[in-house]
């Protein structure tokens, strides 16, 4: 069975049913084509979230995602997914939705970039929003 972990940083976090959005995520990858390695879900802070930002992007803003692929294209899915929750909670307020639409949004959004797709330019933009969508009404 593939690994999908759930991890805290900086803060206390529960997902709602883990074991849900986990199938969730694997029916995702193996409808695209994949299949899971690894991934890990770490929820924190804006800071430490900035701070991977900074550091690893060298983009000084405040996100609400940070993706990181360890494995290479064609192979099983392999990476890290940092989260913040606080940023999460403004955008579901910012855009009226429950906050847990907008974390599995959020949680696709990850598994996406972890898939190769990017969101760069706005054609890739409209593109990973189509597939967000798409997988969204698969919950």
């Amino acid at each position: 069975m593939a690994p999908i972990r759930y991890f805290n940083e900086g803060l206390v976090f529960e997902v709602l049913s883990p074991i849900k959005k986990a199938n969730w995520i694997k029916r995702v990858v193996k409808m695209e084509g994949g299949s899971i390695a690894a991934v890990n879900f770490i929820f924190c802070t804006d800071a430490h979230l900035l701070k991977l930002n900074t550091q690893y992007l060298h983009h000084n803003t405040l996100t609400d995602i940070v993706t990181f692929q360890h494995s290479a294209p064609g192979e099983p899915l392999e990476g890290d997914v940092f989260i913040s929750v606080p940023r999460v909670k403004q955008n579901a307020r910012a855009y009226k939705v429950e906050f847990d639409d907008e974390l599995s949004r959020v949680i696709i959004h990850g598994v996406l970039h972890l898939l190769g797709y990017k969101d760069k330019s706005a054609s890739q933009k409209a593109k990973m929003r189509q597939k967000e969508d798409a997988y969204l009404s698969l919950r």
